[in-house]
């Protein structure tokens, strides 16, 4: 039986062009291949799992390549890319820091970094995690970095940036990994399920990508359970069955109940929302996003700020024409005061429904601020206001 293989590892990006949403990181590189003008010491800086442990590997596999692409890539064949591909290589070095954080293990890595590299041009050294070095560490590894032999090019990479002594980032170039965007991780597990063979729902793709919080990594593994979960067939009710997603419909239906203000119905749904298991806290939360995306569906220009499936987004459109700015701005209000106080609440389910009913009753308010005073009350408003100019 063969060896399965987690998708984030099978996947790994081997050269620049198929990096995902880093396009600035990878042309900016090559560009500097092409000019030969690498830096001694780079620092790759960013969120988890987009990115910077693969950048780095692919750069010193890049540099030291015997044949590069015109396209200033790898070609994957030569001698110092195979040794590099099988782990033979004995000019690529990766440490890393959280567990060789001490003195003496920096003082063996300059000691490396003494010998010249036997084969090739460069010897890379790529220190993963370096914010976990001792404060004694970075100071020993300051006057290497800063002058480095010319064959020795250090690759940094961390996701905590602001821990790393301004000394060190003074002696490096410094590049910040975006958060991917959400179609762009959903293309890429699109793409992923079309070689797998695996039937999928493109809606379902967009929850997950939306779930990583702009990680590929993390979309990857949920993708891989859910697929193990689907049996090879992921649709979009599994995927929020399996990651204990609200569905978007539930939303939809509320905000019809709210803006028609039915009361009853709005609180039996959000009753049924907590037999299913779901929090009131996240319930709160996803219903002020729901009224984010209507007002953003609301103006041409802000629609593409909806990081949704285009199933989903042609929902949010036509609700957005049936709702009011009013309602959605003082919902949305209401919405945001529930998540603020509903933590120190002792009573955490009545907040929530308060809210409901707070919202339901919106439309009355509104109409009756659009009604004209009386005509007693309009005068007396006029000579209070010609006493103030006076």
């Amino acid at each position: 039986m063969e060896n399965f293989i987690v998708s984030a590892r099978k996947y790994r990006p081997a050269t620049f062009e198929t990096v995902v949403g880093q396009h600035h990181i990878t042309g900016t590189l090559k560009n500097a291949i092409k000019n030969n003008q690498l830096a001694q010491a780079f620092l790759f800086c960013g969120p988890r799992g987009v990115g910077k442990t693969t950048c780095a590997r692919i750069l010193a596999k890049t540099i030291n390549c015997t044949q590069q692409t015109a396209d200033m890539e790898a070609c994957g064949k030569c001698e110092s890319c195979v040794s590099f591909q099988t782990g033979h290589s004995f000019n690529f070095h990766e440490l890393d820091a959280a567990s060789n954080n001490s003195v003496d293990d920096i003082r063996s890595l300059i000691e490396q970094v003494r010998i010249p590299p036997q084969a090739g041009k460069y010897k890379i050294y790529i220190i993963d995690e370096v914010h976990m070095l001792s404060a004694n560490a970075f100071n020993a590894f300051l006057k290497t970095l800063e002058e480095p032999p010319a064959y020795a090019i250090f690759i940094l990479a961390t996701t905590e940036k602001h821990k790393i002594l301004p000394t060190i980032l003074s002696r490096c170039q410094i590049f910040d990994f975006n958060r991917i965007q959400v179609d762009d991780i959903a293309l890429h597990l699109q793409k992923i399920a079309e070689r797998e063979q695996i039937s999928v729902e493109t809606d379902g793709l967009h929850i997950i990508a939306q779930k990583a919080d702009g990680g590929l990594r993390d979309a990857l593994s949920m993708f891989d359970q859910i697929v193990s979960y689907t049996n090879k067939n992921l649709t979009y009710k599994a995927v929020i069955e399996n990651l204990n997603i609200l569905d978007y419909d539930y939303y939809f239906r509320l905000t019809g109940f709210l803006t028609s203000a039915d009361v009853s119905q709005s609180l039996l749904l959000f009753d049924e929302i907590l037999n299913n298991g779901f929090d009131g806290n996240n319930f709160i939360n996803g219903l002020a996003s729901h009224l984010r995306n209507l007002l953003v569906a609301k103006d041409p220009q802000t629609t593409s700020l909806l990081e949704v499936s285009e199933n989903i987004r042609k929902k949010y459109l036509e609700q957005s024409q049936q709702t009011s700015v009013s309602f959605i701005l003082t919902a949305l209000n209401l919405a945001n005061q529930c998540d603020l106080i509903y933590k120190n609440s002792k009573n955490q389910r009545l907040q929530v429904e308060l809210s409901l009913i707070k919202m339901c009753h919106i439309p009355s308010v509104i109409q009756l601020a659009q009604q004209p005073l009386p005509a007693a009350n309009q005068q007396t408003d006029e000579a209070q206001l010609k006493k103030k100019l006076i």
